[in-house]
């Protein structure tokens, strides 16, 4: 029985890490799940370029590291390529929670079908955000306005458009970051981004944001089946 479980994360940048790092792993401290980003493949490369060879490499290689270690990623759908498992039977959806579904199953299925002796059944938890970090970031219009300095009725009018955050993205000028910086030009990713994100915190993005919240159910209940062993 263990009372604590330890869970690497896979990330797609800077940001990404920040987040998990900063806001993330001391929320979910709290209950004795530690969590460790690690940028995918080349620390200090630019996101967007995400493709599941290189993410791959990375799972392989931590989950031979520690048998008690969980792996996990923090990747988004908008910026996975071709090679990624699921990622042309998700193009038909338009449902988070069912994009999110095809790809983390397909990526299990990828996953299993050659690391199934180091355990990936139970100790790697796939995750695809729907669709980047700062769809989080609308998970409050209130906060989100007050820190951009910006008309609430602005964030009101872009989540009426899409019905909810994690459908906030439809083409390189209209995903979330796209949006953030027509709203506010001098909006940064890792700074006024993890500022906004720590403003709001994670329990109202998990009110919010159900893929994002079924990802932390996922691990969560990882965490309680430990305790039984």
């Amino acid at each position: 029985m263990s009372n604590f479980i330890n869970i690497v994360v896979i990330v797609e940048g800077k940001t990404e890490e920040i987040f998990i790092k900063d806001i993330l792993a001391p929320y979910l401290a709290k209950n004795n799940i530690f969590m460790t980003p690690i940028i995918i493949s080349k620390p200090g490369q630019k996101g967007g370029d995400v493709r599941f060879s290189r993410a791959f490499n990375d799972i392989e290689k931590h989950l031979k590291q520690r048998s008690n270690t969980y792996i996990s990623l923090f990747v988004d759908y908008y910026g996975i390529k071709g090679d990624w498992p699921g990622i042309d039977s998700a193009k038909s959806k338009t449902i988070p929670t069912e994009i999110a579904k095809i790809i983390n199953d397909a990526t299990q299925k990828a996953v299993d079908s050659k690391l199934c002796d180091y355990d990936s059944e139970r100790r790697f938890i796939p995750n695809i955000i729907v669709h980047e970090f700062e769809a989080l970031l609308f998970s409050d219009s209130g906060e989100l306005a007050r820190q951009l300095n910006v008309n609430k009725k602005d964030i009101l009018i872009i989540l009426e458009e899409c019905g909810e955050p994690e459908k906030i993205n439809d083409s390189s000028k209209t995903a979330p970051s796209k949006r953030l910086n027509h709203l506010y030009k001098r909006y940064k990713k890792t700074s006024t981004g993890i500022v906004i994100a720590r403003a709001i915190g994670v329990e109202r993005m998990r009110e919010q944001c159900v893929v994002f919240d079924n990802w932390l159910q996922v691990i969560e209940e990882k965490m309680n089946r430990n305790k039984l062993l």
